[in-house]
């Protein structure tokens, strides 16, 4: 598996791998019809993959034989409460990688890459309910810090719990 930054010929492909991995992650803990109705198509035109402006979020991509099985982006933390932080501001692996390895793979990745921007600290959102995720993030040594939110994600609502650790 090769971890790299994400290209702009990549956005259709990581599009495919974040809608996948909402229409099954989130099965149950958002409405059907919302997760039926997500195209990769919509969500790639949001992608800004391959700026070098160290303020913006960054993408790195892991490839398998020549597949994106999942990403994951990184910035400053956006939460104006932890400003010296930085942030883990997704993480998703196409569903059938799941517990192959490539999740564990980005996130050390995806950490290892906000140490080396001196970040004392990393935050994440998880939403509320999806236990699976929970349970990633903790077994990598996240900890939820009781913030919580309230906010818009592709047209919908969602409430989210932050989850924090140290970086090295």
């Amino acid at each position: 598996m090769l971890i790299r930054e994400a290209q702009p010929a990549d956005a259709d492909e990581v599009a495919g791998v974040h809608v996948r991995s909402w229409q099954v992650g989130y099965r149950g803990l958002l409405p059907d019809v919302y997760l039926d109705e997500l195209r990769p198509a919509d969500r790639a035109k949001a992608y800004t993959f391959g700026t070098r402006n160290p303020d913006t979020p960054t993408t790195i991509v892991a490839e398998e034989h020549g597949l994106i099985r999942g990403f994951a982006t990184t910035s400053p933390s956006r939460d104006p409460d932890r400003p010296a932080s930085g942030e883990l501001c997704a993480l998703y692996v196409d569903p059938s990688c799941w517990g192959t390895g490539v999740g564990r793979a980005l996130i050390a990745e995806a950490r290892a890459r906000l140490s080396d921007r001196h970040f004392p600290d990393a935050v994440l959102w998880v939403l509320q309910g999806n236990e699976r995720a929970a349970r990633f993030y903790r077994g990598d040594g996240w900890i939820a810090d009781g913030t919580r939110r309230e906010v818009e994600l592709w047209g919908i609502v969602v409430n989210e719990d932050r989850y924090r650790r140290s970086l090295p």
